[in-house]
């Protein structure tokens, strides 16, 4: 099978990649396509546009950004994960000029489906810069990950300074009262996953709310999961010294929202 990494819709070589081995000044989306098609296609540009104007003040244009992804697809099998990242060319600790318009690298990979669960996390305190924006070089994530590994759970779920659950290492949060989603209230990093389960869930005339969750009020919570661009929703059965009940009703609930977003072509 045949991956790539394009630089603006075409193979790149070693030494337009070296400086970014360098940098971490950039965002990003990731997205599983399966049959050449991909989940909330509008929901990977928007975040696209907004981040781009976020950190660089402009974006590149839709038509341009699906481009690039659809010359990454027909070099690949039909099934893979996609990562497309918007730079500068200006490089890092700079600050470019509005004639100087972002670049955007498209990776392609193996598909995947993520863990099979159920999963513990450990309760971290932590809170992002840039909470919306899902930016690169966030080594925190990856440092609190490999710590909650070593302390025996699976992974970290982020607590802010108010007490709040907000998000996972690389996951959106969703809780179970046993009749309704609950999304965590808290700043963090809206997935396009769990935008594309909130509309689908809507649509099927499931209850949602928005509420703070502390570690407190997890003993009356009847489920939780973790969700990302891999998956709608993998159990989770421990935050913290906190048990989780199975509610695999839940996740299958999440799973089904998520099979009801249509597949679309780049």
């Amino acid at each position: 099978m045949t991956y790539v990494v394009h630089r603006n819709g075409r193979a790149a070589s070693a030494e337009e990649l070296g400086p970014f081995a360098f940098a971490g000044y950039a965002h990003f989306t990731a997205m599983q396509v399966r049959g050449g098609q991909v989940r909330g296609l509008d929901l990977h540009l928007e975040r696209l546009r907004s981040a781009s104007v976020e950190l660089f003040g402009q974006a590149l244009p839709d038509d341009r950004v699906r481009a690039c992804l659809r010359a990454a697809l027909q070099a690949g099998p039909a099934d893979l994960s996609l990562t497309a990242t918007v730079y500068s060319p200006a490089g890092e600790f700079t600050v470019a000029g509005k004639d100087v318009e972002p670049e955007l690298l498209v990776r392609t990979g193996p598909a995947a489906s993520g863990p099979r669960g159920p999963l513990a996390l450990a309760a971290v305190e932590h809170e992002r810069f840039l909470p919306a924006v899902k930016h690169v070089g966030e080594g925190a994530k990856t440092y609190f990950l490999r710590q909650a590994v070593l302390q025996g759970y699976d992974d970290a779920a982020f607590v802010d300074r108010r007490g709040r659950l907000s998000e996972g290492s690389i996951w959106n949060l969703a809780f179970w009262d046993g009749a309704a989603v609950i999304w965590p209230d808290a700043e963090m990093l809206g997935g396009t996953t769990m935008a594309m389960v909130r509309r689908q869930l809507d649509r099927l005339g499931v209850p949602q709310r928005v509420e703070q969750v502390t570690l407190a009020d997890l003993p009356a919570l009847a489920g939780a999961v973790v969700m990302n661009s891999w998956t709608p929703g993998v159990a989770v059965h421990r935050i913290g010294s906190v048990a989780l009940p199975d509610a695999p009703s839940f996740v299958q609930l999440l799973h089904r929202a998520y099979q009801a977003e249509p597949l679309t072509a780049p």
